[in-house]
């Protein structure tokens, strides 16, 4: 709390400005009769400190800086942005006991549904040839394949990937699923695998893969040559989980090779993607800049204060973070 004995939240990240936030977060907090402050650290890709770091209460973050928590030794909880907490956990001084809170967006799995099967069915017809005939003034039919003879697969069967797993179905693509459990109550119209042992039946001859899976220590790399050998030549790859999850060299030899025929890339290792980065230049790659979908600042706001009044009340957070999965 700050000298006024007010709720202080920071909020912090290395590369994202953070100010549309400001408002909604203080209308969420207005609303519920609390005070607080807040306070923006601007973006920056090393921290030499915060002031008045002993004041901070609670910290909404995305891609904080590495070594901000012994900056705030009064911090409370710990509010990711978003799903993923990879960033969060990727700091080593971050205090093991401290509450970490997620966003659960009821309207995430829509969007994102809406980017991947749209990805997809894209890629399925050609949409990237036929641009490019387009530019060149041609008029030239491409083969066409029924949505039932191309095969979808999703790595991550969360709640975003059922969804899209659902709608893919629906409309008559093949669809797999692989998870790191099998799953309570299969999908309709999914095949579904599970774990390492199944791996390998999952991947065989994708016409494309989808990787909407949690960054973890078990699934960074996913999307390597081995992985990529097994898809049908010409596969599109998606990739809308993290950026950790593409061994990129690997990606990349694919590519040149043939056997991946088309990447839509949203998410990367590195973010914003430095304007010397290979991607940018490479045939056959699409680059969107991780907006497979976005949530709504209100919800933001919403569940950032819950989370806090239930931190408070020493009750368990909504939306909890299991260290042990890693999401």
């Amino acid at each position: 709390m700050n000298a006024q004995g007010v709720t202080v939240l920071l909020l912090a990240s290395r590369h994202l400005d953070m100010t549309y936030l400001l408002a909604p977060l203080q209308s969420a907090f207005d609303r519920a009769g609390q005070a607080v402050e807040l306070r923006l650290l601007p973006p920056t890709p090393s921290l030499a400190g915060v002031p008045g770091g002993e004041e901070v209460d609670l910290a909404l973050c995305w891609d904080a800086p590495l070594g901000l928590w012994p900056h705030l030794p009064r911090v409370q909880l710990a509010q990711s942005l978003a799903a993923g907490v990879d960033h969060l956990l990727a700091d080593p001084t971050l205090p093991p006991d401290l509450p970490l809170g997620r966003i659960r967006d009821p309207h995430m799995a829509s969007g994102m549904t809406a980017y991947v099967v749209g990805t997809v069915a894209a890629g399925h017809r050609q949409r990237a040839t036929y641009a490019r005939q387009q530019a060149q003034g041609l008029w030239r039919e491409l083969p066409v394949v029924p949505a039932t003879q191309y095969t979808v697969g999703i790595a991550g069967m969360g709640t975003l990937g059922a969804r899209c797993a659902q709608v893919l179905a629906a409309i008559g693509y093949q669809v797999r699923g692989w998870s790191r459990t099998a799953p309570a109550a299969p999908l309709s119209g999914c095949s579904h695998y599970a774990g390492e042992a199944e791996r390998d039946m999952f991947l065989q001859g994708l016409d494309a893969l989808v990787c909407l899976l949690p960054l973890t220590a078990q699934t960074q790399g996913f999307v390597n040559q081995k992985c990529l050998s097994q898809l049908a030549r010409g596969a599109h790859v998606i990739n809308v989980g993290r950026g950790l999850h593409v061994v990129d060299a690997d990606l990349q030899a694919a590519l040149h090779s043939g056997q991946v025929g088309l990447a839509t890339l949203d998410s990367f290792a590195q973010e914003p993607l430095p304007a010397e980065h290979f991607w940018w230049r490479t045939a056959g790659v699409e680059i969107t800049p991780h907006i497979a979908t976005r949530t709504a600042p209100a919800v933001i706001a919403e569940q950032t204060l819950r989370h806090w009044q239930q931190a408070q009340a020493g009750r368990p957070l909504d939306a909890a973070v299991d260290r042990a999965q890693g999401y």
